[in-house]
Parts: structure tokens; sequence; C-alpha cells
């Protein structure tokens, strides 16, 4: 199953705590607001996504599983 990082941008303040625990997935822009990078979520990045899932003062990230599509 594949995961991806999702922002609610009503919840975001812009702490920019996700870009500085996890600088392979998250850049911050100027008010240091999450730029989401577009990797695939593998095992070695899944543990960081988790991590600044779970430590985002205002709960504003989001770590979600994509269905696979199916292959014809």
């Amino acid at each position: 199953m594949e995961h991806r990082l999702r922002v609610d941008w009503i919840r975001c303040d812009g702490y920019g705590l996700c870009g500085d625990l996890a600088p392979d997935l998250v850049d911050l822009d100027e008010w240091r607001y999450p730029v989401l990078r577009p990797v695939r979520l593998e095992r070695r990045l899944l543990d960081d996504a988790q991590r600044i899932v779970d430590c985002c003062p205002k709960k504003a990230l989001v770590l979600e599983e994509v269905p696979a599509v199916p292959r014809s």
C-alpha cells in the first residue's frame, strides 16, 4: 500500500517544524509553510512522515493510504 502526505491548510499555522524534522519530505516557503516534495514514501521515508504528522503542533499534516490503481 502506498502512502502520501497531505496538508490541512485550515489548521496549518506555518510553524515549520515539519520541514525542520524531515527536509527530505518537506521544503518550507519564506513564511515557513510546508511545500511537500513530490517523492514516493518508501519504507525509509515512511517513519519520517509519521514522525512529522505526530509532531505537528496544529495536527495539520495527514498521512493517507493511497488505494492501488488496478492495472489493465
